[in-house]
């Protein structure tokens, strides 16, 4: 008799047989009929602990039993629906009887409900109570949920007092503020005042806004405005006896006096205003001194007096005149600003540049002509020559990665560069592009160039020099197989990130394949060598693998389906998961022979009589140093030496310190 393994199930899950499994069994001297019976001990909940009993009983009634113990345990928690989170004013009731009581159930008995608060005082009266509810089954599996009960004031507070009303008055009689005070239904309310001012149409007749702001200790505001419009009707004076009319020169024009003015409502202010009649020439001519006397409200008082000018003298430049001069286009300087004076007033000059285009955009002449008058017409003339030239080449306005490494499927497009030129935007750009590449299964280099030339001729060449690195990284292994075996698949050979779209052919050995597929047994003993082709696309590359065919067939007594392979490495020092595991074919008499690669295809590990030891290290003759192996996922190669097993490959993942 076999019976079947001791099991744990949920308690939701099916007791039977047919879920649980099947006692097997078999006699030396014919039939055998098999029975099962059963004994149940509860447990918490609807758990139990099943003994089941298999009975194995031959033809001629002798027997054998053999127990199994079908553990059925509950190990899910129940499930929890909490009340929703609610906010209620300082006032409500807290408790859950106005707030929600929370729900559960659990799928394998009943359960049990328990609240508990945890209280964080806010501004005031106010708070949050954050209640948690934990519902329990009856086998202690257990699962909480949050409420959050917000208790809030939202009610503002209120003043105590008569409210101040808006008034107007005149501007030496605006009111003292008023104190006022407030009460609050939730706690003690605080009142501050605030007063703003707004211009009016002049300085003195304004606007005074009194705000009152009662509020309570969790912000909720009552506010109070008053208004107070303030007014200003006096006009102002001057202080000073006032200047008469006079005749001069133009070089004895006199200062103009400093007036002030009083105003019965606070300050007034004085301006001067100069303007100025024409004679017969810009010099001669008449000047008009008005002061304003003006009081905040625009009230004004106005004396004006007149005083006639004369003049007869010419201007002159006053600094050194800028000289003829050559330069690049994008070096043209800023054409000076140049003054002159005259012995009877100001004067100005004035500046105008002519352009002659020379033979491209960047040649060209400027000449810049300033001309400065007096009042009466009289002139000094200056003309500056620039001669302009253009011998810069033009420039790269993006950037542009001049040396790149790419795999051979992730060639980059074109750039799509933009030049710009100081002095033209007449640029000529011509593209070329080299390859080096020899054939289909070696790096090769990519040179692309960018000549550029403006309206002058000034030329400039970019390159880009682009590193093509064949993909289609393959990993291939060797087997042997018997000439009893079935067909197999040569993919079951390679491993690693490669096209699956090429071609299988036959290089060594009278043998045939269906696609990917060979038959072992339509052959002789001996070794077969088979060819893998990628040929299309932008990777392609090739390997061989060999098969080495015998008929040294043997019925295993350990299947594939009994190779258990760790698939998570976590050398921590914790002692799970320290190594890397190949167990279930101990008592096998199988060699095991391990390969480790990195994700490049590079191996990192090696070891023809592998002991369960490999604990993320890698050996100092693999690519990389010697040490352990960055964090990351490994993939495996697995062979079982004398199994008669094809190989094991497949992913791994390695957590250490690294």
């Amino acid at each position: 008799i076999t019976a079947p393994a001791d099991i744990t199930i949920e308690c939701t899950d099916d007791t039977s047989s047919a879920n649980t499994g099947v006692a097997t069994g078999s006699d030396t001297c014919g039939n055998v009929t098999i029975t099962e019976s059963d004994v149940e001990t509860a447990a918490c909940g609807n758990t139990k602990t099943i003994v089941r009993t298999w009975t194995v009983t031959d033809e001629c009634g002798n027997s054998v039993s053999a127990d199994q113990t079908i553990t059925v345990q509950d190990t899910t928690p129940p499930t929890i629906t909490a009340p929703a989170d609610i906010t209620i004013e300082c006032t409500d009731d807290t408790s859950s009887a106005n707030t929600g009581v929370a729900t559960g159930s659990d799928t394998c008995g009943n359960v049990t409900i328990t609240e508990s608060d945890v209280e964080t005082a806010a501004c005031g009266n106010t708070k949050t109570i954050v209640r948690t509810w934990t519902v329990t089954d009856e086998c202690g599996n257990s699962v909480s949920a949050d409420q959050t009960i917000t208790v809030v004031d939202t009610t503002a507070p209120t003043f105590n007092e008569t409210l101040p009303s808006d008034i107007t008055v005149e501007c030496d009689a605006v009111p003292t503020a008023e104190t006022l005070t407030a009460s609050d239904n939730c706690g003690d309310a605080t009142v501050t005042l605030n007063e703003t001012t707004t211009d009016g149409t002049c300085d003195n007749e304004y606007t005074l806004t009194r705000t009152w702001t009662a509020a309570d200790a969790c912000g909720n505001e009552t506010v109070h405005t008053q208004i107070i419009t303030v007014q200003d009707t006096t006009a102002p004076t001057f202080n000073e006896t006032l200047p008469a009319d006079v005749t001069v020169e133009c070089d004895t024009v006199p200062t103009a006096e400093t007036l002030t003015a009083s105003d019965n409502c606070g300050t007034a202010t004085v301006t001067l205003n100069e303007s100025t009649t024409a004679g017969t020439c810009d010099n001669e001519y008449t000047l008009t001194r008005t002061w304003t006397a003006t009081d905040a409200c625009g009230n004004e008082t106005i004396h004006s007096q007149t005083i006639t000018v004369q003049d007869t003298t010419a201007p002159t430049f006053n600094e050194t005149l800028p000289s003829d001069i050559t330069v690049e286009c994008d070096a043209v300087p800023t054409a000076e600003t140049l003054t002159a004076s005259d012995n009877c007033g100001s004067v100005n000059v004035v500046f105008v540049e002519e352009i002659t285009n020379g033979a491209c955009m960047g040649d060209y002449i400027i000449e810049r002509t300033w001309t400065t008058t007096d009042a009466c017409g009289n002139d000094s003339i200056h003309i500056q020559i620039i001669t302009v030239q253009d011998t810069m080449a033009p420039t790269l306005v993006n950037s542009l990665d001049e040396n790149m490494t790419v795999a051979c499927d992730d060639i980059p497009d074109v750039p799509n560069l933009v030049f710009e030129d100081a002095c033209s935007n007449n640029i000529s750009v011509s593209f070329n592009e080299d390859s080096i590449q020899a054939n289909d299964f070696e790096d090769y280099e990519i040179i692309r160039y960018w000549t550029v030339i403006d309206d002058c001729g000034n030329e400039a060449i970019f390159t880009q020099s682009i590193n093509v690195e064949i993909s289609n990284v393959i990993n291939a292994f060797d087997a042997n197989r018997c000439v009893l075996d079935s067909e197999f698949d040569l993919f079951d050979l390679l491993s690693g990130d490669f096209d699956m779209s090429g071609t299988w052919s036959v290089t060594s050995g009278n043998a045939t394949i269906d696609g990917s597929l060979f038959d072992p047994s339509s052959v002789e003993v001996g070794m077969y060598t088979f060819l893998y082709s990628i040929t299309e696309g932008s990777c392609p590359t090739e390997v061989e693998v060999n098969v080495t065919i015998d008929d040294d067939c043997v019925v295993l007594a350990c299947g594939e389906d009994d190779v258990v392979i760790s698939k998570t490495v976590t050398a921590n020092g914790d002692n799970i998961n320290d190594v890397f595991e190949i167990t279930g074919v101990e008592d096998c008499d199988f060699v095991i022979e391990l390969q480790i690669f990195n994700r490049w295809g590079a191996e990192i590990y090696k070891n023809n009589n592998y002991q369960n030891d490999w604990n993320g290290d890698a050996h100092g003759s693999s690519v990389g140093s010697s040490g352990k192996v960055p964090t990351g996922t490994y993939y495996y190669i697995i062979n079982l030496r004398n199994s008669g097993l094809k190989p094991f490959a497949g992913p791994i993942y390695v957590a250490t310190d690294k």
